[in-house]
């Protein structure tokens, strides 16, 4: 049975109903931004793209970008370090509420999990936030397949579905309506394993139960026990995975873009495809501050779209475009994406799959990525309405859908970093599997030089990336362990 108690929290019902104030004047339709946007962008690399057009065929396709990455000496290794013969006896309820999108409350649920096991609680399936702006009102369950989540787990803590019923009172609008004392809402950003032993075991201790939220990045990558972060890679990589339907509806759409009959200008398919996440929705191009070729209209609604969502408060707005640029803040657009995979040697016979929300300025900003790469493929060209029923409306679904379907890419493509980003970098790391990392300071600069031809162009990326191609990178001090999986949830080759 589900607790469908949730509703959208207060303060979201007041932003979603300023920030569609704000945008009706101009033609917009709130911030899930669905409509078509007034704004025609211009071609920011002219000559390189046509250069790009003429290069692309003439040259023959890199073999090696399709070879699948050299052993590098790791295998996945997610055994449990623990020398439990079994469960020792449950100290109380761990309740923890997560904010963000789907990727940032996965990672949230991996630290949940290790932090019941800290203090020996049983965990409570964790609790997904009504996102203001998405909308979402998905569980965890409808998401996530909870009977495999468990079963992957029996061993390492206890789960329940639901509370038992003497604390059914514990619900997000309990905790919305007052201070509580079961409530723990002090918990630092990346907080240490002391922390939650001083802080959370006597709440837990008076009243069995402790809710704890917010609970977004709250425990740390560094200074844990062996066996905690062992237990992270193994919700992370094991425990995770999508509710069946996701991956039935993932898998017709692999099999559709490896095994294509005869795509629309007859040419057979080549059964190999690249995922490209084209991270450019409005709210990250209003995000970084960026000029990206739209004009004035543009600016000016970037500018209205921060001062309601974030009170025009953005960090990158105190550069110059130049600036951020050459730090390689400036998310890719779809027209430098193109540019970049032709310069590694992609050609206009690459099935592409863009696992994207909908596109920060539509079919006129992805209009150069297409004439580069025709071949573009998403969810809803590959699978038909009713295919996608169950998906639909449902953002953080159809980001599963995606992400399911980039796990299966030959080559999986980030146009910038980003939650999906880091998540996907971590669990292809740990697989082994090829992800081209954009070198986005290099990539900046290269863009800015107006004078640089195509050969050069291409000269500077193929040399700017030869590290950026799956090689495995070593996690450093208080990196995550979800995006630089090795050495924790790795064991060297025999």
């Amino acid at each position: 049975m589900k607790l469908r108690h949730r509703s959208l929290p207060l303060c979201g019902m007041v932003v979603t109903i300023v920030i569609a104030a704000l945008f009706a004047p101009l033609g917009y339709a709130s911030p899930s931004f669905m409509s078509s946007e007034p704004i025609v962008p211009k071609p920011r690399h002219s000559r390189l793209f046509r250069s790009a057009l003429q290069q692309e065929n003439l040259n023959e396709p890199k073999s090696d970008l399709w070879t699948p990455l050299v052993n590098q000496g790791w295998k996945p290794c997610t055994n449990s370090t623990s020398t439990w013969s079994s469960l020792p006896k449950s100290s109380g309820y761990i309740q923890v509420f997560l904010d963000g999108g789907l990727n940032q409350q996965r990672m949230g649920i991996c630290d949940a999990v290790a932090v019941a096991r800290l203090l020996n609680a049983t965990l409570v399936i964790p609790y997904l936030e009504v996102n203001p702006v998405w909308k979402d009102t998905s569980y965890f369950e409808d998401i996530f397949d909870v009977d495999h989540f468990m079963e992957v787990l029996k061993d390492d803590i206890y789960i329940v579905r639901e509370l038992p019923e003497e604390y059914t009172w514990s619900t997000r609008e309990y905790y919305a309506s007052a201070i509580r004392s079961t409530r723990v809402k002090t918990a630092p950003l990346h907080a240490s394993a002391n922390w939650y032993l001083e802080h959370v075991s006597p709440v837990l201790e008076s009243y069995g139960i402790a809710a704890i939220s917010p609970f977004s990045h709250r425990l740390a990558f560094n200074n844990m026990p062996g066996d905690i972060q062992r237990l992270r890679c193994k919700v992370n990589f094991e425990a995770l995975t999508f509710v069946p339907h996701v991956r039935k509806l993932g898998d017709v759409l692999v099999n559709r873009l490896r095994f294509p009959a005869i795509d629309t200008k007859g040419i057979k398919g080549v059964g190999k495809f690249v995922a490209l996440h084209l991270r450019f929705d409005k709210d990250m191009a209003a995000h970084s501050a960026c000029d990206f070729g739209g004009g004035k209209a543009e600016k000016k609604a970037l500018a209205r779209y921060r001062k309601a969502i974030w009170q025009g408060r953005v960090l990158n707005s105190r550069f110059t475009d130049e600036e951020l640029r050459n730090q390689g803040r400036c998310p890719l657009t779809p027209e430098e994406i193109g540019l970049l995979l032709t310069a590694l040697g992609f050609d206009n016979s690459t099935r592409l799959y863009l696992a994207s929300h909908k596109v920060y300025g539509g079919e006129a900003r992805i209009s150069a990525l297409r004439k580069l790469f025709p071949q573009i493929e998403d969810k809803k060209s590959l699978a038909s309405a009713a295919e996608r029923a169950r998906i639909k409306g449902k953002a953080s679904l159809s980001a599963a859908l995606d992400y399911y379907v980039s796990m299966h890419s030959d080559i999986f493509v980030s146009a910038s970093p980003g939650n999906m980003h880091n998540a996907m970098v971590g669990d292809r790391t740990y697989l082994n599997l090829k992800t081209i990392r954009p070198n986005m300071a290099l990539l900046g600069q290269l863009f800015m030089n107006k004078s640089m031809n195509w050969l050069e162009f291409k000269a500077g990326v193929v040399e700017g990336q030869k590290n950026r191609l799956g090689k495995i990178k070593i996690r450093k001090e208080k990196q995550s362990i979800y995006t630089y999986p090795v050495p924790d949830c790795v064991c060297q080759q025999d």
